[in-house]
């Protein structure tokens, strides 16, 4: 059931996207920058599971709302520093605001 739901359909496209890009980043970035976006990535991910299945929706779903942020603050990051290109930018700008929808959507719900 959850494998189908849209949020989770697209955040495991987009994380599957986001691991392939953050392995190209310079080695010494993969051990910082790279392994920080990876973790914040697999916790947003943890908090959505936790949001479907447990009693504390709103919590959980509040959780991944931050872990978003800081999601895209990290690629801000990447940008600035260059290891992530404006095209590729707007590609995951586009992915993190349509996640962030279904986010609020389901936030609302709850």
């Amino acid at each position: 059931m959850l494998q189908q739901s849209p949020i989770f359909i697209k955040t495991e496209t987009f994380m599957l996207w986001v691991l392939q890009h953050t392995k190209k980043f310079p080695r010494e970035e993969r051990f910082r920058l790279a392994q920080r976006i990876e973790q914040v990535f697999f916790t947003y991910h943890e908090s959505l599971l936790y949001a479907a299945k447990t009693n504390e929706t709103k919590h959980y779903l509040r959780k991944a709302d931050a872990e978003l942020e800081m999601i895209r603050t990290y690629f801000r990051f990447a940008l600035e520093l260059s290891y992530t290109t404006s095209d590729q930018y707007q590609y995951i700008a586009d992915q993190v605001t349509e996640i962030g929808r279904l986010l609020g959507a389901w936030l609302k719900k709850a």
